[in-house]
């Protein structure tokens, strides 16, 4: 890991705890305290974080940190699930994504797949998102349509949210949507940060045929504050092989079928 994503890993590990000790974030990173702090007094330097006695916390302005800034963090696992879920979409589909860095890697794979890049008088795929980073970067991919939902933009995740948002998602259908979760757990299903961001996410998914809800194996078991929905939602829960067996087999007894995409680095 290079210095770009060590501390990339670091905003997104400081994102999802708030708080991190240097000795902590150093054995999650695997390198030395000294090199932790040269980081965080690097980042402290941009504002993206408060240095504290010890340790460092978010800044008035990190929140939950923009997706240009949490990439590295369990990539092989999110490119892995964001593979999974490419397979289910075909030629013609009007696609659902939802803000996060997993829906974000979807995007991606979607974008360089040769049928739906081929030159032709229509799109061949449709793209409806709430998402700014997602409808950036597909916005020059003249062969996907992308339909963004508009919205008041939150600041920590590049999402819209709020009553425009809502306004466009009852008006549309959608073939299949896939919905980031910042946790997930078998009885409360998947859960985010915000209670904005939740109702988008859920309207998306209930204006779907299908609604697949996507995490890599480090959201299971995490609950957040706001709830978006388990089975009662979402009929799929695409996640990677770090999944335990037993936790999977839970979500199958409570209605949500588990595909666990191996890594790369697991063939």
């Amino acid at each position: 890991m290079n210095r770009h994503e060590r501390m990339n890993a670091l905003l997104e590990l400081l994102g999802e705890r708030g708080r991190v000790e240097v000795e902590e974030a150093a054995s999650q990173l695997e390198v030395s305290a000294a090199t932790m702090r040269r980081d965080m007094d690097a980042l402290a330097d941009q504002q993206l974080l408060t240095r504290t006695r010890g340790g460092a916390v978010l800044s008035s302005v990190a929140y939950d940190l923009p997706i240009r800034y949490k990439r590295a963090h369990h990539a092989a696992e999110k490119e892995a699930v964001a593979q999974a879920a490419a397979k289910l979409v075909e030629r013609g589909d009007v696609v659902g994504l939802s803000g996060g860095t997993t829906t974000t890697e979807i995007a991606r794979v979607l974008a360089t797949r040769p049928e739906f890049a081929e030159a032709g008088p229509q799109p061949h795929l449709t793209i409806v998102t709430n998402s700014l980073n997602i409808a950036n970067e597909l916005a020059v991919r003249p062969q996907i349509k992308i339909v963004l939902t508009g919205g008041v933009a939150h600041s920590r995740s590049f999402e819209l949210v709020g009553p425009f948002s809502e306004l466009v998602l009852q008006q549309i259908s959608v073939d299949i949507a896939f919905i980031g979760a910042n946790g997930i757990e078998p009885v409360m299903g998947a859960t985010v940060h915000d209670e904005a961001e939740a109702r988008i996410n859920r309207l998306m998914a209930e204006r779907a045929r299908r609604a697949v809800v996507v995490a890599d194996s480090s959201k299971i078991g995490a609950r957040c504050f706001a709830r978006v929905g388990g089975a009662d939602v979402f009929d799929t829960l695409i996640t990677d092989s770090g999944a335990r067996e037993a936790v999977r087999r839970e979500f199958g007894e409570r209605g949500l079928r588990v595909v666990a995409a191996r890594p790369a680095a697991d063939d």
